[in-house]
């Protein structure tokens, strides 16, 4: 698969949200040219793109479009239509290919796919049909978690459950949008995740470890380094090598994991694209997950992933956003990260701050002045 993908030529992108467009600015300092494929109008990556396609993620005369004006394909979500997928890696160079989105699009061939390497995650049992959900709950127990295999992200396409008459009631909703997995409760004492990178020609680079704090099943704050032991991040970086080597991973990989108090890690979730919890890396990294992504797929050697200091990253969501505006005066401590949507609906990702300082809760104090 070795391949060098010069500056100057043209990286296609499928998606238009904001991954795509800070993929697309990464690649753009660096000289390359920008397609993006997306359905809607002004989308975020469509904003700085030089050729925008618009049409839905599973129309091949779209993705023919896109073959044509590009010299490597990559994308931004992993929720790619199978045969667009397929088409794609047979027809194009796109050195992320068919086989890790088939993966990770299903939770339930997710887990299977990480369980068979070796790498903990949490007992789980399929639920295909509600006539699955006796034995599941006395195979599983609760509390616990039932997710749809596909789709669903911020909480969405999930239910916590802490008895049968609350699993069949879920099961009973959410089977009706196909398979879904449950899950045991992990009793986790914090949630972490590593961004890791493989490029087409088998260099691999990790990023430093990030601590997550959610706040209604949304990424809220993302804290580096960790505030965990020197072995904790060191297991968590070795899964998440092995994961991106055994699974011919091209690009970028985010591995979520669960750590429980004994410093245990399970991974919870795979994401193979760059994530919301390493935006971070863009101010606080020798190279940003974005960077690294555009040096994989295309050919060049990775950057050096150093931490050049402490950082905290924290997301602005449509309810966010009018007293982010208003705060623009006291910017001078944070960076500001805004992403381009037009309309800000509550909950959804309008943007991030990102504050850097000598240490992760004096990066805290920065976010929390501006916010107060």
């Amino acid at each position: 698969m070795s391949r060098l993908v010069k500056p100057g030529q043209t990286i296609g992108i499928i998606g238009g949200g904001q991954l795509g467009r800070m993929m697309a600015i990464a690649a753009k300092q660096m000289g390359y040219r920008i397609a993006v494929l997306e359905p809607t109008t002004d989308s975020p990556c469509g904003q700085v793109a030089d050729v925008v396609i618009e049409a839905a993620y599973d129309d091949r005369k779209g993705a023919q479009r896109l073959a044509d004006v590009s010299e490597v394909i990559t994308y931004e979500f992993e929720n790619i239509d199978e045969e667009t997928a397929n088409w794609l890696t047979e027809q194009t160079d796109f050195p992320q290919g068919a086989k890790v989105l088939g993966i990770t699009q299903h939770r339930l061939t997710e887990k299977e796919a990480i369980q068979d390497l070796g790498i903990p995650v949490a007992p789980f049992e399929a639920i295909r049909t509600v006539a699955d959900v006796d034995a599941a709950a006395k195979k599983i127990g609760f509390p616990a978690v039932l997710k749809t295999c596909r789709g669903g992200y911020d909480g969405k396409g999930q239910s916590v459950v802490k008895n049968i008459e609350e699993f069949k009631q879920a099961a009973e909703e959410l089977v009706a949008h196909g398979e879904c997995v449950l899950e045991a409760w992990i009793p986790f004492a914090l949630e972490l995740s590593v961004i890791v990178t493989r490029s087409r020609n088998g260099e691999t680079a990790v990023f430093p470890v990030a601590e997550n704090e959610h706040r209604n099943n949304i990424l809220h704050r993302s804290h580096v380094p960790a505030r965990v032991g020197d072995d904790v991040q060191k297991q968590a970086k070795e899964i998440a090598l092995k994961l991106v080597t055994e699974l011919d991973v091209v690009g970028t990989l985010a591995v979520e994991l669960f750590m429980l108090d004994a410093g245990r890690l399970y991974v919870n979730e795979l994401a193979p694209r760059p994530h919301n919890s390493g935006h971070y890396t863009i101010e606080a990294c020798e190279t940003s997950q974005f960077e690294q992504h555009i040096r994989a797929v295309c050919g060049l050697p990775l950057g050096a992933t150093t931490l050049k200091s402490p950082v905290v990253m924290e997301n602005i969501l449509g309810e966010h956003l009018e007293g982010i505006l208003d705060a623009t005066p006291r910017l001078s401590e944070v960076k500001l990260h805004l992403y381009g949507k037009e309309e800000a609906k509550p909950k959804r990702k309008m943007g991030h701050l990102t504050a850097t300082a000598e240490s992760v809760e004096e990066a805290c104090q920065k976010l929390d002045r501006l916010n107060g």
